[in-house]
């Protein structure tokens, strides 16, 4: 029998080179202007969109209509760099610093939360979401980069409430897979932030952090869900025009 190379341990052994791989472009795109980003990944991928919050690259053969079921990967999670540090440098009150422990929970949580929110939004999109790689599978390997939460939730010793303007920020950076061959299909970067409270400032808690994150991972999850029902339904127009053509010529 002939091993899948999409297995579900290669997936996972992979998070490390994906994190790195994510951290890299994004320092590389938010470091050039528009246009400085090269035209063709590594993997032969070309850069089809280069906007100054997203990047997104495309292989040539690319054909999301074949795809019906979805196949996601834990997500790995990285905060800004220096992040902790300039939190902790800020706060005065000792048992509201950020611990290392703070940051692998918050962590491990929102990669969680990623896979519940897209797992629904996939479902609620018409696509079935699968736990073994196969034929109309296509696989999102998934970081999130570039994390600043102004607000975290931490449980301190003193009762005290946070106040911000908006929750933070997080980049996305997504690659795409066919579920058989396990060629790469796709590279998305896409960096959001949360909305700003308008007037002034708002209480910041650990519902209302989740509450923001979740509206962003929903955006990405719904989008990225459509981009499935837009090219199956240019394929059923294709086919149709094509079935009408051989008619007339019959």
């Amino acid at each position: 029998m002939t091993s899948n190379p999409m297995s579900a341990r290669s997936l996972s052994k992979g998070l490390a080179t994906i994190l790195a791989t994510a951290l890299l472009l994004t320092g590389v795109t938010i470091a050039t202007a528009a246009g400085d980003l090269p035209e063709t990944t590594p993997e032969g991928l070309k850069l089809v969109k280069n906007e100054k919050h997203r990047v997104v690259y495309l292989a040539d053969d690319a054909d999301f209509s074949v795809y019906t079921k979805v196949y996601i990967v834990d997500a790995a999670v990285a905060f800004a760099k220096n992040w902790q540090r300039d939190y902790n440098r800020n706060e005065r009150d000792l048992s509201r610093k950020v611990s290392d422990k703070d940051v692998e929970r918050i962590k491990n949580e929102l990669s969680t939360e990623f896979k519940e929110v897209f797992t629904q939004a996939m479902i609620d999109n018409g696509l079935e979401v699968v736990t073994e790689v196969g034929s109309d599978v296509v696989v999102l390997r998934p970081a999130i980069v570039n994390l600043q939460v102004n607000a975290p939730d931490i449980q301190s010793a003193t009762r005290s409430h946070t106040y911000t303007a908006d929750a933070g920020q997080m980049t996305l950076y997504l690659e795409l897979y066919d579920g058989v061959s396990g060629a790469l299909q796709a590279k998305v970067l896409d960096a959001k932030s949360a909305r700003r409270t308008a007037p002034g400032m708002t209480y910041a808690t650990k519902s209302s952090n989740i509450r923001e994150a979740d509206r962003l991972l929903k955006s990405w999850a719904d989008e990225i869900a459509s981009h499935f029902h837009i090219a199956k339904a240019a394929d059923a127009e294709d086919n149709a025009t094509s079935d009408d053509a051989s008619d007339s010529e019959g």
